[in-house]
């Protein structure tokens, strides 16, 4: 298992440090600390022109479209560090952890000339078109059509539908979109990988505020929206394949980056406490205590997939991860809420403007939902790691 860095690793930290200090402490200060994914978006998008003229935004990415063929190490190292530096929520997201590894697994060379540069430089933005009002956990549900029309340079894709808490939609200039391509088909069989621009009369975007003051998500309306036919991943039909590789990457390196970001928020809820005399409580020291073991279990947890993805392989252990610290993390929620008392139910401002530590918990009680429910998760765990009998499914 690997418990550490390399010297090398540890050089290649010090100057992504290095970078995000000067950045965060010079021209980019006002996004400091701007861990959410809405506001302030030409900033935001300014911020992802800078990573990418710097190398930053895709490091992992071949150096031909822009990345920096970086190691696995060297992709969680700086996912730490970026975490560590108090660095924006990215509106690049969806394109360089989700849409740009896709078009790399599957995509035509074509594609990837086209897509891949623009992402890496932060000029074009991607959002995610998978969940439908009655297609969320249940993705091979899904009813948006796609009808491939002839006429023009090859065609074209003519779609109809609607996906629902599409994040980043509202600032997106592409989506990927999982349609059914083949009438009469059902669950996954039948089902298509499109490109599709957001800019057109087609597509319409309706923002879902939220109950922390946000609209990070989005309905995304599709009326005769139209992508050139080779605007597809993949074969016509293949899209489910190619949807699970989107998933998977969705699961990758960012883990160890993501828990740089609860050990900011624990750190926050450590001195609310010291401030409000509460860290002398018994039962609220045990619970910090608590909650930072089960940070540190994460951290060893992530560190022991990184070494077996680095030996080739999956290990049965990574199905636990999401479960737990979704789970830890919605506790970490109310221990936040229990610190703070009556104050935290107070709004920072008449736009309903949370602070950090309020939206802490009312963000986490999503966590247990999202990207698969803990119902869900225990599924996985029993099927795909521990090999027992497959859930009966009626149909």
């Amino acid at each position: 298992m690997k418990l550490g860095f390399t010297p090398k690793e540890e050089r290649f930290r010090a100057e992504a440090a290095a970078w995000l200090e000067a950045q965060l402490s010079g021209p980019f200060r006002d996004l400091r600390g701007k861990t959410g994914q809405s506001g302030q978006a030409q900033r935001r998008r300014a911020w992802e022109r800078a990573l990418g003229a710097a190398g930053w935004s895709c490091i992992g990415w071949p150096e031909a479209y822009g990345g920096r063929d970086a190691s696995l190490a060297e992709q969680v190292i700086f996912a730490e560090e970026y975490a560590r530096a108090g660095a924006p929520g990215r509106l690049g997201y969806m394109g360089v952890e989700l849409a740009g590894p896709t078009i790399l697994a599957f995509g035509t060379a074509a594609q990837k000339r086209r897509f891949l540069p623009p992402i890496a430089r932060g000029e074009e933005l991607w959002c995610q078109g998978y969940s439908e009002p009655n297609a969320g956990s249940d993705l091979a549900n899904v009813r948006t059509r796609a009808v491939l029309q002839a006429g023009g340079a090859g065609g074209e894709w003519v779609v109809n539908g609607q996906k629902t808490w599409t994040s980043f939609a509202q600032f997106a200039d592409w989506c990927f979109v999982l349609c059914r391509s083949e009438e009469g088909s059902r669950a996954h069989r039948g089902l298509s990988y499109l490109l599709i621009p957001m800019h057109q009369p087609g597509v319409t975007v309706r923002p879902i505020r939220q109950m922390t003051g946000g609209a990070d998500f989005n309905d995304t309306f599709f009326a005769d929206a139209r992508t050139d036919a080779d605007n597809i991943v993949g074969a016509a039909g293949d899209g489910w394949k190619v949807a699970m590789g989107t998933l998977s990457f969705e699961r990758g390196v960012s883990t160890l980056g993501q828990q740089m970001s609860f050990a900011n928020e624990l750190r926050a809820i450590v001195s609310a406490a010291e401030a409000n005399g509460l860290i002398h409580d018994p039962e609220i020291r045990q619970r910090l205590a608590h909650a930072y073991i089960g940070l540190r279990l994460m951290r060893y947890s992530a560190l022991r997939m990184l070494s077996s993805v680095e030996a080739g392989k999956l290990s049965n252990e990574a199905y636990t991860y999401k479960i737990f610290w979704a789970s830890w993390r919605k506790k970490l929620g109310v221990l936040a809420l229990d610190v703070l008392g009556p104050r935290g139910e107070i709004a920072a401002g008449t736009a309903y403007e949370w602070e950090l530590l309020p939206r802490l918990f009312l963000g986490s009680r999503a966590d247990t939902i999202y990207g698969g429910t803990n119902q869900i998760q225990r599924n996985i765990i029993a099927e795909r790691a521990l090999g027992l009998p497959r859930e009966s499914r009626g149909g």
